[in-house]
């Protein structure tokens, strides 16, 4: 249980930092080529399929790598 929550609090560390720091990191989640946005009159559609497969890949490894 120990180990459990601190790797969680790391994750969220980690998460902290990025969202903090996005506006200088190279890569911009949520503008990757691949996201899409739709504009209407009145409304605005957005989907971010690249980000979402990125960050899927990422916690895909990650939860890999801690679970061996």
């Amino acid at each position: 249980m120990g180990r459990m929550l601190i790797i969680a609090g790391l994750v969220l560390l980690a998460a902290g930092l990025a969202v903090t720091f996005a506006d200088k990191l190279p890569l911009r989640l949520g503008r990757l080529p691949g996201d899409f946005e739709f504009r209407g009159r009145n409304s605005v559609f957005y989907f971010p399929l690249a980000t979402s497969l990125l960050l899927s890949a990422v916690l895909t490894l990650l939860l890999w790598l801690f679970r061996r």
